[in-house]
């Protein structure tokens, strides 16, 4: 009796714990599973699964993005104040692409490029338009951004084009400031930043278009893998635009980038306390001359040779660019077209009568 009572009893626990296993069964067999960012391989050794690859890519370096929608945000290009005594300039290391021309006085310019108008940081100092640097944001669908102009050619050029620009010499504190460290210290026209912040803002205050033309894919030709252009080593690349100003590049193997000095210094972004560096450095040869009885530079935009530096080698080239509204177009020296390696670029134009020197 006692035995049938032992059995009876069992049955009544098993049973309620039975269907308790099949209903927490069932609710996890409809719980989504999570997966470890490890999965074992046959010899008990670990490999971490890897993101989705991107399916866009960074309209100015190649690179790819994972939020396709900024990939096709428009740019925009800044005026970088060079002079020596402006230095160190800030925000700069998070351009895309950095211009570097010659202006009067044997001094550079610079214009930073940053892919994405939502993405920019402060940046200073912000100086005054010459007329190459609208045409050549012009060329890469950029809004172009700048502290005033020379009021000749620089200004007609503005007013031709009827470029889309943000100038802080009229919108004063609207998008703009003055650094209140650097009035203590530097001259004044040397403190003048740009709130990259606000740009959406002023994008939608003035009504400028926020996304690239309908048919731009990528500003130049990427190559699919990183690759060495040419045989010929390039450890040291020096740019002498003036026997004061010159821009030297060293090839680090370490990064597989070119380390930027500014006339002997390394070029430092003071907000981040790093040295510029750049995958590609591309040097554009032109003919440069002073305007008749000015001191303005006349610089022809329309073609030349140059160099392309990438993985510690370079290459001769030829560039070019139609009009205006065109882009500048690489391309080896039989005119096929040129592939660069995806990264950041600095891109100078330099006269034929100055050097560039190789090492």
């Amino acid at each position: 009796m006692k035995k049938k009572l032992y059995i009876a009893l069992s049955i009544s626990i098993c049973i309620p714990l039975l269907a308790l296993i099949i209903i927490n069964s069932f609710i996890n067999n409809n719980t989504p599973t999570i997966i470890d960012e490890t999965s074992s391989t046959g010899d008990n050794s670990s490999e971490i699964i890897s993101e989705p690859p991107a399916s866009a890519m960074n309209y100015l370096t190649g690179l790819p993005v994972v939020d396709e929608a900024s990939a096709t945000n428009r740019p925009v290009a800044v005026m970088i104040n060079n002079i020596k005594a402006a230095l160190p300039q800030y925000g700069i290391e998070a351009a895309d692409i950095m211009y570097e021309l010659p202006v009067e006085g044997g001094i550079t310019r610079m214009m930073a490029v940053y892919s994405d108008y939502t993405k920019v940081p402060k940046v200073c100092s912000v100086r005054s338009c010459r007329y190459y640097y609208p045409l050549l944001a012009l060329g890469m669908d950029a809004v172009y951004i700048h502290w005033g102009c020379d009021m000749s050619i620089a200004w007609e050029t503005l007013k031709r084009t009827n470029i889309e620009r943000f100038d802080g010499g009229t919108l004063g504190v609207e998008f703009f400031g003055r650094d209140s460290e650097r009035v203590n210290t530097y001259s004044y026209e040397h403190t003048g930043y740009l709130d990259g912040s606000r740009l959406p803002e002023a994008f939608s205050k003035y009504g400028y278009r926020t996304k690239l033309e309908e048919g731009r894919d990528t500003l130049f030709s990427f190559n699919d893998d990183d690759i060495s252009p040419s045989q010929v080593p390039c450890n040291t690349a020096v740019l002498n635009f003036s026997s004061a100003y010159f821009s030297t590049f060293v090839y680090d193997q370490s990064t597989k980038t070119y380390k930027k000095q500014h006339s002997g210094e390394p070029h430092i972004d003071s907000s981040t306390g790093n040295q510029l560096e750049f995958k590609n450095v591309i040097a554009l040869q032109t003919n440069i001359q002073n305007f008749s009885n000015s001191i303005l530079m006349n610089i022809d935009l329309t073609s030349g040779t140059g160099k392309y530096i990438s993985n510690g080698f370079v290459i001769d080239i030829k560039w070019s660019k139609a009009d205006d509204n065109s882009p500048v177009v690489l391309t080896n020296i039989d005119g096929t077209p040129l592939n660069i390696n995806k990264g950041k670029s600095y891109i100078a134009f330099i006269g034929y009568e100055k050097s560039i020197a190789i090492s």
